[in-house]
């Protein structure tokens, strides 16, 4: 049965989705405005707050954000991350060491042999990562028992949203159950429901297959330092490769190594469909990268699964908005590949920047001019992440045209690549978005 709409009153957000995303919108809304004027409503699939995947990377920029939405965000970070545990790597403020995975196979551009080094960035802050469950079931913390109560409901799997004539809109969910509320934003994830409404009609509404596919899986770290040394296992490696790269880093405060091995799909094509995640094949996974170098034969058979995970991504979506009734953020928005670990940053930056926005709304009029300043701010951002994570895994993978595998041209890259997300300006980026939505007054 809908809740009745009001005509005055607190602006009613519902926001789809309980990721980290989600998760961290209502606790930035919480946080920074008033229930006498906004009212942030959490409605989540899933019977309880739950993440996919094992360890993400933040950058600076994203590291910022968790610190201007909230302290204690940051704090829940720290305590949950793990960072580089060579204090060597540590005051280099390493982000990532690349080295050749297999045998260069071009001359005179590439002569380096199977683990020799090509190249390391360098960042503001060395390279930490965490575990998406372990940092969001930090982040729940965060949210105390009475607000979880008042905010969050669990079971809402999201069906259609009806456009109402007094501008309201009707949420309706799978159980039968629907809220009228005055505004949508989809925080629900790469495969949104509330994007396929916002852009219905439009081939940008739905994901697309990059042409690459990851293995992933984990080891015990200290089976993965008898096998490789205590920096290479310990430390942060892109191993470089023809048609495939393999990621490493440790989580869980260095007491497990994650690993992603990826490779290109020689057809291009997906035919698993909506299954994008398939069972491990060891054995296929081992055939996939026959060939390659001791460090890489040593790594695979390790892992302790090895499911394989499609790799698909967002086309540019025209609008993240509409008519002060519909948002999308984070993943919805902008789905990327994660080669240049920075997806989940994106995310909280959309948060700190959309969350100020909301801050200042004093009325439903005033929606669209909020979610009209986020887009305006956040889709060139966020769209050009998309355009260069792909781009990076054709870097990491010898195929990107002009690049391939010449070793000089490739450090170049990687010394242009990064710095433009990391070094955003927060505050600037937000009074731009506060100038906007002011002028729209």
């Amino acid at each position: 049965m809908a809740t009745s709409p009001s005509t005055d009153g607190p602006v009613r957000i519902a926001i789809i989705g309980g990721g980290i995303a989600g998760l961290t919108l209502l606790l930035a809304l919480l946080k920074h405005t008033s229930r006498d004027i906004l009212q942030p409503h959490l409605y989540e699939a899933a019977p309880a707050f739950s993440e996919i995947g094992a360890g993400i990377a933040f950058g600076s920029n994203s590291l910022r954000a968790m610190a201007l939405i909230d302290p204690e965000m940051m704090a829940t970070y720290n305590k949950h991350a793990t960072v580089q545990p060579d204090e060597g790597a540590r005051e280099r403020r390493l982000w990532s060491s690349y080295r050749m995975g297999m045998d260069g196979q071009r001359r005179p551009t590439n002569t380096l042999k199977a683990g020799d080094h090509i190249h390391e960035t360098r960042a503001s802050v060395a390279r930490s990562s965490v575990h998406r469950a372990r940092f969001l079931e930090g982040m729940t913390e965060l949210l105390p028992q009475e607000a979880q109560e008042s905010h969050v409901s669990f079971g809402k799997r999201l069906v259609s949203l009806d456009e109402n004539p007094d501008a309201s809109v009707t949420v309706r969910f799978a159980d039968g159950t629907a809220a009228t509320v005055d505004a949508v934003i989809g925080c629900d994830g790469i495969r949104s429901r509330v994007r396929q409404i916002l852009l219905a009609g439009e081939a940008e509404a739905e994901p697309v297959f990059t042409g690459k596919y990851a293995y992933r899986g984990l080891i015990p770290m200290e089976e993965a330092v008898t096998a490789l040394g205590e920096y290479t296992a310990r430390n942060n490696h892109f191993h470089w490769g023809y048609d495939g790269h393999v990621l490493t880093f440790p989580i869980e405060k260095g007491e497990t190594m994650n690993v992603v091995a990826f490779r290109t799909k020689t057809n291009g094509v997906w035919e698993h469909g909506a299954q994008w995640v398939l069972p491990g094949n060891k054995e296929h996974m081992l055939q996939d990268f026959a060939g390659w170098g001791p460090d890489v034969q040593a790594i695979l058979p390790l892992m302790r699964n090895s499911d394989i995970w499609a790799m698909f991504d967002h086309p540019p979506a025209r609008t993240y908005h509409k008519d002060g009734q519909i948002c999308v953020i984070g993943d919805a928005a902008h789905a990327s590949t994660p080669h240049q670990g920075a997806g989940a940053g994106m995310a909280i930056e959309d948060v700190f920047v959309l969350s100020r926005l909301l801050k200042e709304v004093r009325g439903r009029s005033q929606l669209s001019r909020a979610f009209a300043a986020y887009d305006a701010v956040r889709r060139p951002r966020t769209q050009r992440l998309v355009r260069t994570s792909r781009d990076a895994g054709l870097l990491y993978q010898c195929q990107k045209p002009g690049v391939e595998d010449d070793v000089d041209k490739i450090r170049q890259d990687l010394d242009e690549r990064m710095h433009w997300i990391w070094n955003l300006d927060l505050k600037a980026h937000l009074a731009e978005a506060l100038d906007i939505f002011h002028q729209k007054s």
